[in-house]
């Protein structure tokens, strides 16, 4: 049964996160989230330094096969952009160095593939993946940058291929009755008269 290891990143100027996934077969499980925090550090190289520094050291650790980074969103601010582009850059070269696959996911992909609506919180990613993922209160970390680097890295695991749904539904009618629950009444109408 093939066996591979996603990093997730995503990329962050004051705090980045990060998660990995052990995927066997399709099944993916998480093996670790967090974030580098960088706000102590005043000096915009110095955090590009230590960006490099944790990023490659966590590719040391966990040996991953393939690489998730989310892409940086427009915005109006041309600064904070630039400075977010440079962050992901840094953490794209410490794969590179390692020779690890490098796959770029817009932050509505990703919203899409964990929640299937693109306008998504972060909070709602989180309690997703929570849910998909089997995450303990005593794993999840105060920051929302290490489940959204996890949603980069189960996006990319839901992209490779069909991943397994432990529950095993048939079709939208099987899982909509056995989720009636999780599903709103407008949600369970709307969803009856597609």
């Amino acid at each position: 049964m093939s066996e591979k290891i996603i990093l997730g990143i995503d990329p962050g100027t004051n705090v980045m996160g990060y998660g990995l996934l052990k995927v066997v077969g399709n099944k993916a499980s998480m093996i670790a989230m967090g974030v580098i925090d960088m706000r102590k550090e005043h000096d915009p190289y110095l955090r590009l330094g230590k960006i490099f520094e944790r990023v490659t050291g966590i590719i040391d650790e966990f040996l991953p096969d393939e690489m998730a980074i989310e892409a940086p969103f427009f915005g109006k601010n041309v600064q904070s952009m630039l400075k977010l582009g440079r962050a992901q850059g840094v953490a794209i070269a410490a794969a590179i160095h390692h020779d690890v696959p490098i796959h770029e996911y817009a932050p509505l992909k990703i919203k899409m593939a964990i929640t299937g609506q693109g306008q998504a919180s972060k909070e709602q990613v989180a309690a997703m993946l929570t849910r998909l993922l089997n995450i303990n209160d005593k794993d999840k970390v105060p920051f929302m940058d290490a489940t959204d680097a996890l949603a980069a890295a189960y996006c990319h695991f839901m992209q490779a291929g069909k991943p397994d749904i432990s529950a095993g539904y048939h079709n939208w009618k099987d899982f909509i009755n056995k989720n009636k629950s999780r599903i709103s009444a407008s949600q369970l109408n709307a969803l009856k008269h597609k």
